[in-house]
């Protein structure tokens, strides 16, 4: 078949190339008219824009007021980020991980703080979960100064440890009597802890029929008698508290019946409703004893007559020489002495009080 090449083949890319030159001859007219319509953009520097090292396009401080914070309230935020921990201060910390031997401690360091496992309780505890959960926020004290990696050693059983001391010493200054368990014995006498510290009961200061040993887990009154931070030394009395409770229900003057407990050479200890007095030699009798053996034995009972109460030591001083009713009865009539005992302390109490009324001193009295 025979093809004209003067006419156009129907799909043929000549086809094409003609399509395709009328529209390049479109799209230069179009942009031949955009152009002629958008002038050309100016990109010189104005010359009202200063130069950056030209002073006058830095702010005035002043001009600081017109933030959105005062110079103040902006100092107020940096003293928040303060990073200059010393030894001995009290920080807000954040726990934010509990491990097998410590505590890491956000406090806003640039290095996290560790806090050791014997340092977060005075008390024993199991472990770090007993007394931290993660994420909470509490005061730690600093235990030295940053170790070679920038970190920080916290402590919570410093603070517990002095606040302990300051509430022990309030104890003291009020005279209280506390109540605690024995959780130890030693030679010496018996251990407790008080406020989480350890204290000391002196054998001599322990009123109690029970053997020291069979002590452990009672919890017995006491009363201070020593509290110095200094040496560490915390000693309390379990005979003052006693006394000082029996004496709320006494009065000098007051007959009372007890049992002899012990005898020495200076006088004999009489135990009067779970404490001791002391009946001393010189007030046994008008009539001069070589000694209280002659007199007394372990185990008698008999009444006695209370003549002074010392609360601050801890001491009953007791009489029956006061209860004779002819000097040199005790020698030779005890019986006598206790069936007339309240009828002589009925006049004992009369004499005090002729000689408050006179301003003489009544303790004057006990040696009559």
């Amino acid at each position: 078949m025979s093809v004209n090449p003067t006419e156009p083949i129907q799909g043929s890319n000549s086809e094409v190339s003609i399509e395709t030159n009328q529209n390049a001859d479109s799209a230069t007219q179009t942009s031949e008219v955009i152009n002629s319509e958008i002038p050309e953009e100016d990109l010189s520097i104005p010359a009202d824009v200063p130069k950056a090292d030209d002073p006058s396009s830095r702010v005035n401080k002043n001009d600081l007021n017109s933030a959105g914070f005062t110079l103040d309230e902006f100092a107020s935020l940096l003293s928040k980020y303060d990073y200059n921990f010393k030894p001995g201060d009290i920080v807000n910390g954040t726990v934010f991980a509990l491990e097998s031997k410590g505590a890491m401690i956000d406090i806003g360091a640039k290095t996290a703080a560790f806090m050791p496992m014997q340092e977060v309780s005075i008390n024993r505890v199991e472990g770090l979960s007993d007394v931290l959960q993660p994420a909470e926020i509490r005061q730690f004290f600093i235990m030295s100064e940053e170790n070679e990696d920038g970190q920080l050693s916290l402590s919570i059983r410093r603070i517990e440890y002095q606040r302990a001391w300051e509430r022990v010493r309030q104890l003291q200054k009020e005279d209280a009597t506390i109540y605690s368990e024995v959780f130890a014995t030693n030679r010496g006498g018996a251990l407790v802890r008080v406020e989480g510290l350890r204290g000391f009961i002196p054998g001599s200061h322990i009123s109690t029929r029970k053997p020291k040993e069979e002590l452990v887990a009672d919890f017995l009154p006491l009363k201070f008698l020593e509290v110095d931070e200094e040496r560490n030394r915390l000693v309390l009395s379990h005979r003052r508290a006693l006394v000082e409770r029996k004496m709320n229900r006494l009065e000098v003057g007051e007959v009372v019946i007890g049992t002899v407990r012990g005898i020495k050479p200076y006088g004999a200890f009489i135990d009067i409703g779970g404490v001791s007095g002391l009946l001393h030699i010189s007030e046994i009798s008008h009539e001069h004893i070589e000694t209280p053996h002659s007199v007394l034995n372990v185990n008698d009972q008999m009444k006695v007559m209370i003549i002074d109460l010392d609360a601050e030591r801890g001491r009953i001083s007791l009489s029956t020489k006061a209860l004779e009713p002819e000097p040199g009865d005790m020698l030779t009539d005890p019986q006598k002495v206790f069936d007339k005992a309240e009828e002589m302390a009925a006049r004992y109490k009369q004499m005090l009080l002729e000689q408050a009324e006179e301003g003489e001193d009544p303790i004057a009295v006990m040696t009559i």
